[in-house]
């Protein structure tokens, strides 16, 4: 876990008026070790394992915290659901998302970034950001279907 987020973290939430807390600590350490896209619901059955006290509200609204301090942003992909990854401002990826098991592969290629610069530039459109999410099947997913 990256100490330095967590120390983000805290010093946004004091900003806030918050204190800290141990449960909320718990909760933002557990999302900075993970390299998943997190929803609420997975957030919440990871930090159970380290404190089975921690209640889903109090999870919710920590993601809520971690992102409006620019540390978390929230996804939703086509089946709705909210979730939670890092945010980077000096990293930008995109997502490979399985339509069957739901995996969802983080990836960066210059190519289509410099694509999607050109075609603004062509059309006169100045884009401050984005996001590329492509659905299919994974490898596995298609074996299975045939």
């Amino acid at each position: 876990m990256d100490q330095k987020r967590l120390e983000v973290f805290q010093q946004f939430a004091a900003e806030k008026g918050l204190k800290s807390t141990r449960q909320r600590d718990s909760i933002v350490a557990t999302f900075l070790k993970s390299d998943a896209h997190l929803s609420v619901e997975d957030l919440h059955h990871l930090v159970q394992e380290v404190n089975p006290k921690i209640g889903y509200a109090t999870v919710y609204r920590t993601l809520k915290l971690l992102a409006e301090s620019g540390l978390a942003v929230e996804r939703k992909f086509d089946d709705g659901q909210a979730r939670y990854e890092h945010l980077d401002p000096e990293e930008h990826h995109d997502h490979l998302i399985c339509l069957d098991c739901g995996e969802i592969v983080e990836f960066e290629d210059k190519q289509i970034e410099a694509l999607q610069e050109e075609v603004a530039d062509r059309l006169g459109f100045h884009v401050v950001s984005h996001n590329l999410d492509m659905y299919g099947y994974c490898s596995k997913c298609r074996k299975e279907r045939g």
